[in-house]
């Protein structure tokens, strides 16, 4: 598929995982959480405009960490009242700021680990110098 469908275009399960390179059993998978709502035809699967912007803000909250409760509760504040957009934005806002605190909490965790082995390789390094210099 090149460029992006247009909104009143229904995609196919193949169409969406090229689009959003994620996997057929992804789709499947946020379709039985309740995130996703595809027409279906017999067995086969149609996503929507809705479904394509559903995917892209699950996916977009996944890549930052958000659980899938949070996300759903999101979509949720916005399913019921799309003019709601102040307190769907207010929640995810706040919800940014506590995500965005642990993932700098565990960043500094991370730098200290980091700063720590660096250390421990330095002293490895000096040890192994001066095993080989002695046995010269």
């Amino acid at each position: 598929m090149t460029g992006p469908a247009p909104k009143d275009a229904l995609l196919t399960i193949r169409e969406m995982c090229e689009a959003f390179d994620v996997t057929p059993r992804t789709l499947r998978f946020y379709e039985a959480k309740e995130l996703l709502f595809p027409q279906r035809r017999g067995t086969a699967r149609f996503f929507t405009y809705r479904d394509r912007a559903r995917l892209k803000l699950i996916l977009r909250g996944k890549r930052f960490g958000f659980s899938l409760e949070d996300i759903r509760q999101l979509l949720e504040m916005y399913d019921r009242d799309p003019g709601q957009q102040e307190a769907q934005l207010a929640r995810t806002y706040d919800l940014a700021c506590g995500r965005l605190a642990q993932m700098e909490r565990q960043r500094a965790e991370l730098d200290e680990a980091i700063a720590e082995l660096k250390d421990q390789m330095d002293w490895g390094a000096r040890t192994l110098a001066a095993l080989r210099r002695a046995a010269e």
